[in-house]
């Protein structure tokens, strides 16, 4: 993530640090653990539980800075209660290219596609962004096609 302006929603930023304290209360003494055990063995230098232990504790405390360093920079946003627009935070319901698809607008930092969590930078979110109820929007997808979106219900 090269974004220095990270925006989160509430929820988002909820997520963050809860994994963050399951890594910084239970995963560090789990891996501890492990290198613990591991190094019981003998010889580390041809040891692959140390070395699988140690590759997990760098991956691990990499993405506790990265946690750290997205709530030390983020913006949290509440979605208004009332609007009729497309805000960070909305649920919109669109038809998309004649299917219909639920997306909730969340900052780069906690999209998910899979959840129908989708970034307010990526092509489809900054196109939903203030867009109102049967507004009709078109942006260029992933493979370079256009992508024609219709608002159809808009949460908050």
């Amino acid at each position: 993530m090269a974004n220095d302006n990270y925006v989160l929603t509430e929820e988002g930023k909820k997520k963050l640090e809860e994994e963050l304290h399951y890594l910084e209360n239970e995963k560090r003494a789990e891996i501890g653990e492990r290198i613990k055990v591991a190094r019981e063995f003998g010889d580390i230098s041809e040891n692959s539980e140390y070395d699988d232990a140690k590759n997990e504790q760098g991956m691990m405390e990499a993405r506790i800075a990265e946690i750290s360093r997205i709530l030390s920079e983020a913006t949290v946003v509440n979605a208004p209660k009332r609007s009729s627009k497309v805000n960070i935070g909305s649920t919109v319901t669109v038809d998309m290219n004649g299917r219909e698809r639920v997306f909730t607008i969340v900052g780069g930092a906690e999209s998910d596609a899979h959840e129908g969590k989708i970034s307010n930078e990526s092509p489809v979110g900054q196109a939903l962004l203030g867009c109102k109820k049967g507004d009709e929007v078109t942006t260029t997808g992933p493979t370079g096609r256009d992508i024609k979106l219709t608002v159809i219900k808009i949460e908050h």
